[in-house]
């Protein structure tokens, strides 16, 4: 399973930490063990179903935890069945500089 998540806290951190809480949601996604990559617009999560579903609800989380007053979040999900998925290497490793 592939998945994209783009959280969107308010406020997003403090004056002294601008991003805290997105920082706060990228930490829970590295705790994960999953393999994931960080984009300037969202982070991409690698992973099984069993494991990726649980973790966007703690990502959520993570958000209030470190101080936002309201999160949301876009979440984009591809889950293929077939033996041959993709993977993110697979889908974005070409352009890779």
């Amino acid at each position: 399973m592939l998945v994209e998540i783009q959280v969107l806290p308010r406020p997003m951190g403090t004056e002294a930490a601008p991003y805290a809480s997105v920082e706060a949601a990228i930490h829970v996604i590295e705790r994960s063990g999953l393999h994931y990559e960080v984009g300037a617009l969202g982070t991409t999560i690698e992973g099984e179903p069993d494991e990726v579903w649980p973790l966007l609800r703690e990502i959520h989380e993570a958000c209030f935890r470190a101080g936002a007053e309201s999160a949301g979040a876009v979440i984009k999900v591809f889950e293929s069945r077939a033996a041959s998925a993709p993977t993110i290497s697979s889908l974005t490793g070409k352009f890779r500089q």
